[in-house]
């Protein structure tokens, strides 16, 4: 497994037994999706997926993070069966906003080539009576993984309908950069430069979540690249459900 997934697990376990640090605050979810969507794109094949994570939050704001997804032998990760994802990061509260940086890892398990690679990351939110903002950016620098670099912008709102368990959220990026390797650069921007989009709406009842999304893009199919899964880059319904503790 790759050196930076073992490192954040371990960090985990020190901050959850090291009396010295203040005891972290602890996080464990679980979701089963008709498909595993990220940034518009299907990491699973446009299949049934299912997704664990595991966090440890710090009093002075270090935030450490491990997750693992089915993958089904993803042609966009080059067969890959499982995707294992680390991130270690800082987290500052001013007043209402909220700020992250963090560096995070992605790897592949069973892919038939190198697939992994690593992006840095801020985000600032903030929390408005029900409503929750976020604005965010994600950089992966020049990795022969990916093709060449990858910039994704984003913005997400979500807003609890008082009253109710429902929550509606809605979400759009825009991936772009450049591409050494027009195939491989592929694998993130199918087509080129793309934007996506997402609107849901979630029933929450204690920690059991159920929820419907509709997950769009505008990836237009350009140049044949064994990673681009042209199939699974378009519109889709997904249906999702959650634990979280």
């Amino acid at each position: 497994m790759l050196r930076w997934t073992a490192t954040a697990l371990t960090l985990v376990a020190i901050s959850a037994g090291t009396p010295a640090i203040a005891a972290p605050d602890l996080s464990l979810s679980a979701e089963v999706s008709s498909d595993l969507r990220r940034r518009g794109l299907s990491w699973s094949a446009g299949r049934v997926a299912a997704e664990v994570a595991v966090g440890a939050t710090l009093p002075a704001g270090l935030r450490v993070d491990a997750s693992a997804a089915t993958l089904r032998g993803s042609a966009r990760h080059g067969g890959a069966e499982a995707a294992i994802d680390g991130s270690i990061g800082y987290r500052l509260d001013a007043g209402a906003l909220r700020i992250d940086v963090a560096a995070i890892g992605h790897g592949f398990a069973g892919a038939t080539r190198r697939m992994d690679y690593v992006e840095l990351g801020a985000g600032a939110g903030t929390i408005l009576g029900p409503v929750a903002l976020d604005l965010f950016v994600r950089y992966a620098p020049e990795q022969a993984a990916i093709g060449g670099d990858n910039l994704y912008i984003g913005a997400s709102a979500a807003a609890a309908v008082i009253g109710t368990p429902f929550t509606l959220s809605a979400a759009v990026g825009h991936s772009s950069g450049t591409a050494d390797d027009p195939l491989r650069a592929a694998r993130l921007r199918p087509g080129g430069s793309y934007a996506d989009w997402r609107i849901g709406i979630d029933h929450v009842s204690g920690p059991l979540s159920i929820g419907l999304a509709y997950v769009g893009t505008d990836v237009s199919r350009g140049a044949p690249s064994p990673f681009a899964d042209y199939a699974h880059a378009g519109d889709r319904i997904v249906a999702r459900i959650g634990l979280s503790l």
